[in-house]
């Protein structure tokens, strides 16, 4: 498996559109997948965007759960890294980053005091 290093600068708006979810190594017995670590991993559901272009949807695998990523906001992902894979006739790309965290919202800007005598 080839590891493709992603410039996330270049990728433009992120958006969670899928909150995290714990990753599954063996559906039959239900055991969750865990990092070399031992730290369980999750995938989350995020709608890349680049200006003037259609969105596309990846999911991003990192170890230890994403604190405050919820569906509808806007994330940061760093360390993100594209892996191609091929099982028999099928292939594609899986992402894997070390940190998937929410974007701060900027606090509404409050109104100015009123100047003026009374």
């Amino acid at each position: 498996m080839q590891s493709i290093p992603v410039d996330g600068t270049r990728l433009g708006t992120m958006t969670c559109i899928v909150a995290p979810e714990v990753r599954i190594a063996n559906r039959e017995t239900g055991e969750v997948r865990k990092d070399r670590e031992g730290q369980t991993v999750y995938t989350v559901g995020v709608a890349v965007r680049q200006d003037g272009r259609r969105a596309s949807i990846i999911e991003i695998s990192a170890s230890g759960e994403p604190v405050g990523v919820v569906e509808g906001v806007r994330v940061h992902v760093t360390g993100l890294t594209a892996f191609s894979w091929a099982m028999g006739d099928r292939h594609g790309l899986s992402f894997r980053a070390d940190t998937i965290t929410p974007v701060p919202v900027p606090a509404p800007a409050s109104a100015s005091p009123k100047g003026g005598d009374a």
